[in-house]
């Protein structure tokens, strides 16, 4: 007599073959309710065949009942998983809409290099330029060289910050070049360089831009971010 355990590992796996399928009743093949009627079914079926000589006893049948209890309630909490990453996902778009309008540092090696007029005390304009960039640390550094690039690879600043602790230290670089004279606005590459008593130390370039917008994605949630482009939240550094 076949056991209603290998019945049910057939009804729930053979034929059922998607999740989406509804039974007579309306309901989905892997819903709790329908693996339960399709157990009900098979046990009624095999109980009404049985052997007389043979009867199924008592352990089998508790065996059986558990088995059905584990099934599910393991389809139970996958439905209740799925809610969940649902809400969760909905929870990070919304709390990362939050950072609209925000400036941030994540990875990355491009620098922007911009001008601002303003007044002075005496009410003549004043140009300034600014760049902003950063470095994150894995371990404190007695030495920290960032050098800044133009488009064709040459080197326009070189810039030694000195002893830094560990983390991140935001760099602003204001536009002059190893010459002393200002170089042009635009946009630059920069790479970082790091050691702490003549050992090496991990040290990765951070770019400044201002998230945008945020757009979802089967991935999950992104940041568009100027000057640094798509991004994952986990992926900033800092905020500004």
């Amino acid at each position: 007599m076949a056991t209603v355990s290998n019945d049910l590992l057939t009804a729930m796996n053979g034929t059922s073959s998607s999740s989406s399928t509804s039974n007579s009743s309306g309901l989905t093949d892997n819903s709790p309710d329908a693996i339960q009627n399709r157990f009900l079914t098979l046990l009624m079926a095999q109980m009404k065949n049985q052997d007389p000589n043979n009867p199924m006893d008592n352990s089998q049948l508790t065996s059986q009942m558990a088995q059905l209890s584990t099934v599910s309630g393991i389809s139970q909490l996958n439905s209740t998983l799925a809610t969940l990453m649902g809400n969760l996902n909905s929870s990070q778009a919304l709390s990362s809409a939050n950072m609209i309008g925000h400036s941030v540092l994540a990875p990355g090696n491009s620098v922007q290099l911009t001008s601002e007029t303003t007044k002075d005390a005496s009410g003549n304009d004043v140009t300034k330029q600014h760049a902003v960039m950063g470095v994150n640390l894995a371990t404190n550094a007695s030495s920290v060289v960032v050098t800044v690039k133009d488009s064709t690879g040459a080197v326009v600043r070189t810039m030694d910050l000195g002893t830094q602790a560990s983390g991140v230290v935001p760099v602003i670089w204001d536009g002059t070049n190893d010459a002393g004279s200002k170089a042009a606005d635009g946009n630059y590459t920069f790479s970082v360089a790091a050691s702490n008593n003549g050992t090496a130390v991990n040290a990765t370039a951070l770019a400044f831009g201002t998230v945008a917008s945020v757009s979802t994605a089967a991935d999950g949630i992104k940041l568009n971010v100027s000057n640094i482009g798509t991004i994952k939240p986990t992926d900033v550094v800092q905020i500004l």
